[in-house]
């Protein structure tokens, strides 16, 4: 789904495919998933069925899907996910997660 650049114009648009690109090269180039907060793109966390998964923003309504790889994530005494534990993420997939 993401392997190539022409692959992903051809999926979502030159902005989109794009924007695709940079979240991916963002992700692969922080230490741990706790840096990505202070990029743009707004990564948080999900819930309801979508609990131990996370989100980044995309091109209006789509957003890049994942998770940690680890499984279970690494916590927090509180139960929730230790972001600066996160080294590697699952990419689940692009989608209108308010749809």
């Amino acid at each position: 789904m993401c392997s190539t650049m022409s692959t992903l114009t051809k999926r979502w648009g030159n902005e989109g495919g794009r924007r695709v690109a940079l979240r991916l090269q963002q992700l692969a180039a922080v230490a741990c998933l706790d840096d990505m907060r202070h990029l743009p793109g707004r990564c948080h966390e999900l819930s309801a069925d979508r609990k131990g998964q996370f989100s980044l923003d995309l091109c209006q309504p789509y957003r890049l899907v994942f998770e940690p790889t680890e499984q279970p994530p690494p916590t927090k005494s509180d139960g929730g996910i230790d972001w600066t534990a996160v080294a590697s993420i699952t990419v689940i997939d692009i989608l209108d997660t308010h749809d």
